[in-house]
């Protein structure tokens, strides 16, 4: 039902044989990276050896790597989530293995430059480096994405001709896929058409799916890889009973053998809503998300970040702004939290700090949130009905 509401499907309804529930995105990403590691190493094993016996879940990461004649592994993204990084470190990748390619030379930090991919893939190649392309499809900050309609099938094509692996953070952003497709969604449908090329696909369903914490999704193309890194061996009081029709077991295909029923709350959303549901939930999210972001930039008290005259078809859910009164920037967050009527995070933005606003709850109505959003900023900017103590944020 998921594939399915996000477009991801094959044109024969096929494509995406591994799948699971998880805790969320943060451990998706640990099982893209997982599969990732064990595809690409795979690949160089074969090629060097003729053998599929020596893996990295059977051999362990070094003498596989020894085997392949690989020399290191490494991770491009462009402005990667702090837990991709966290990803790499559990997988034995390391977090200096996560080495940025986005196009920060011409302001647009969070697009993946296909070109640098190209040109690392071509020296990882000679060199018995293999990779990992890890596609951010919503940047936590800006919340814009890192390709479009143009740039997937390309990096699919480089990654097929290096033998990379392809891996999409979608933790947030992926759901724009199921936005209606009209005229004003439909920047934002190209920014994530052709996701459904990618080896991998991470994503959280307790943010925009609104079921309770902790719920992620994770979608593998290959189940043998899937497997092959989680599977439980030896294990033979945990056997499922022989059934060559049965659906996978959860014990072979994630992290935990212990789980909660995550797939009932997202099952009964997806029931009670259907896509149609889905769709208007999100599209009203996405609207107030735009007109908080046109407030901003017209704003005499607010700089719309990252760019004052980007288009506003471009922002999805995450509205990032600083205040122009530098004393105020310093403690906007604190600020606005202290109102008690509003609550953004902090974080910081070209060296500066930003306050981040995220749209997520199914309860938005677009008028009355967007006036009630710009009532707050509004009076904190002049300083009206702000208390002058300034509540800790730790």
């Amino acid at each position: 039902m998921v594939v399915d509401l996000l477009h991801l499907a094959d044109s024969d309804g096929a494509g995406w044989g591994g799948k699971t529930f998880t805790t969320g995105a943060t451990a998706g990403n640990v099982l893209g990276l997982a599969c990732g590691r064990e595809a690409v190493v795979g690949r160089r094993v074969r090629e060097r050896t003729g053998s599929t016996d020596t893996t990295v879940a059977g051999a362990g990461l070094l003498a596989a790597c020894r085997a392949g004649g690989v020399a290191e592994i490494q991770v491009l993204t462009s402005l990667g989530h702090s837990s991709l990084a966290k990803a790499a470190s559990i997988v034995g990748l390391g977090q200096g293995s996560v080495k940025d390619v986005g196009m920060g030379g011409v302001g647009e930090p969070w697009r993946l430059d296909l070109d640098a991919v190209e040109r690392e893939l071509k020296r990882a190649d000679a060199e018995g480096v293999v990779s990992i392309v890890v596609v951010s499809a919503g940047e936590v900050n800006t919340g814009r994405f890192a390709t479009n309609v143009l740039d997937m099938p390309k990096l699919r094509s480089l990654a097929d001709r290096y033998g990379a692996w392809i891996h999409v953070d979608g933790a947030f952003g992926l759901f724009a896929r199921a936005l209606p497709k009209t005229d004003e969604f439909l920047g934002l449908h190209a920014h994530v058409a052709g996701l459904e090329l990618a080896d991998s696909i991470a994503a959280d369903g307790h943010k925009l799916l609104n079921v309770p914490y902790d719920t992620g999704i994770f979608l593998c193309r290959d189940a043998s890889v899937l497997t092959q890194v989680c599977s439980n061996p030896n294990a033979a009081y945990l056997a499922a009973p022989g059934d060559t029709n049965a659906i996978l077991s959860p014990l072979n295909i994630g992290i935990e053998n212990s789980r909660r029923f995550r797939a009932l709350p997202v099952y009964a959303v997806l029931l009670s809503e259907g896509r149609e549901g889905i769709a208007a939930m999100l599209s009203r999210m996405v609207l107030l998300a735009r007109e908080i972001a046109a407030f901003v930039r017209d704003s005499e008290h607010y700089d719309w970040l990252p760019a004052a005259d980007a288009s506003l078809e471009d922002t999805f859910v995450i509205v990032l702004f600083r205040a122009r009164d530098t004393a105020l920037n310093e403690v906007l967050v604190d600020r606005i939290n202290a109102t008690g009527k509003m609550f953004v995070s902090g974080t910081t933005w070209e060296g500066k700090k930003a306050v981040r606003i995220a749209v997520g709850s199914w309860r938005v109505e677009v008028a009355r949130d967007a006036a009630f959003v710009k009532e707050v900023l509004t009076a904190v900017a002049e300083g009206r009905g702000v208390a002058n103590r300034v509540v800790s944020s730790r």
